[in-house]
C-alpha cells in the first residue's frame, strides 16, 4: 500500500511504512525473531513480571509471538499492530485451541486506542517498538497509552535500544555522543545499515538517562531494569544493546 509522505500516520516514516507493508519481511520475521536470543531473554523477563493469567496487550505485536506464548498459559491477550501483513500471519498461526484467548488490533499505537481505561493487567511493547516511533512528542503519545490502559497494579515491560552500544561502531557512537551533548533533536535516530525487507529503517537508541526520564515523567516507577547484550545476557558499558524495563504507576492511575 503506497501513500504520499503527507498521509503518513502520526510517528511513521516512510521508511517504517515501507517495512510494515512489506510482505517480503513476514516470510523471514519469524525466523530471525525466533533465533536471536533476544526472543528468548525478552520472554523469560516477561514471565518474571506477568506471573499469573490476566489480561495481556502487546503493542507492536508483530506475528503475535508474545501473544502465543502467554495465550499457551492462559492469558487473554490482544496484539495491537499498524502492520496488515504482519496481523494476517499472527492471525494465521494461531492454533485452534488458543482462537478464543487471542484478538487482533490492526492501529496505530501513537494514537488513541479504542479500548477501555486501565483494562489490561500487563502490557508489553518489545523488540524496540518504541525506538521505531518517529518523534519524541509520538514517543510520549504511546507511554500515555500505556497508562491510560494499564490497571492500577499492573505491570508493563518495553524494550530499547542504547544509544551507545559498541555494535554501532566508534565512529557512529562519537557522532551520537556529540549531537547528544549539543542537544540536536534528531540525537538517537540511527538508520540501521540493513535493509529490513527493502525498507530503510530508523530506530531511536535511548541513553539510559533519557529513558529513565521519560518514563518517570509519564508516571511510572521502574521496578526492574535489565541491561542485555545482543546474546541476552546482562552487560555493561559499551557492550549494552539495549535494555528491558519492568514498569509500574508511580501514581494513581488516572
Amino acid at each position: 500500500m503506497t501513500l504520499p509522505d503527507w498521509q503518513l500516520p502520526p510517528g511513521v516514516d516512510r521508511g517504517l511504512w515501507d517495512y510494515l507493508h512489506a510482505e517480503d519481511m513476514v516470510r523471514s520475521y519469524d525466523e530471525q525473531v525466533l533465533a536471536s536470543p533476544l526472543a528468548a531473554a525478552d520472554l523469560a523477563f516477561c514471565e518474571r513480571h506477568f506471573p499469573q493469567p490476566g489480561r495481556l496487550l502487546d503493542l507492536g505485536c508483530g506475528t503475535g509471538r508474545l501473544c502465543r506464548h502467554f495465550a499457551a498459559r492462559g492469558f487473554d491477550c490482544l496484539g495491537v499492530d499498524l502492520s496488515p501483513v504482519m496481523l494476517e500471519a499472527a492471525s494465521q498461526s494461531t492454533p485452534p485451541p488458543l482462537v478464543g484467548r487471542l484478538h487482533w488490533l490492526l492501529a496505530n499505537i501513537v494514537e488513541p486506542l479504542p479500548l477501555a481505561d486501565h483494562s489490561f493487567d500487563f502490557i508489553a511493547c518489545l523488540y524496540s517498538t518504541l525506538g521505531m516511533i518517529r518523534g519524541p512528542e509520538h514517543r510520549v503519545a504511546v507511554l500515555r497509552n500505556i497508562r491510560r490502559l494499564l490497571r492500577s497494579e499492573g505491570c508493563a515491560v518495553l524494550h530499547v535500544y542504547h544509544r551507545y552500544f559498541r555494535g554501532l561502531g566508534y565512529r557512529q557512537i562519537v557522532r551520537q555522543w556529540l549531537l547528544t551533548q549539543l542537544g540536536h533533536p534528531q540525537a538517537g535516530d540511527i538508520t540501521m545499515p540493513q535493509a529490513y525487507a527493502g525498507a530503510s529503517l530508523t530506530l531511536h537508541h535511548f541513553t539510559a538517562s533519557e529513558i529513565r526520564e521519560l518514563v518517570h515523567q509519564q508516571g511510572f516507577s521502574i521496578t526492574e531494569w535489565l541491561a542485555v547484550d545482543e546474546q541476552g545476557q546482562p552487560a555493561r558499558g559499551l557492550r549494552i544493546y539495549g535494555w528491558l524495563i519492568a514498569l509500574r504507576h508511580n501514581t494513581p492511575a488516572d
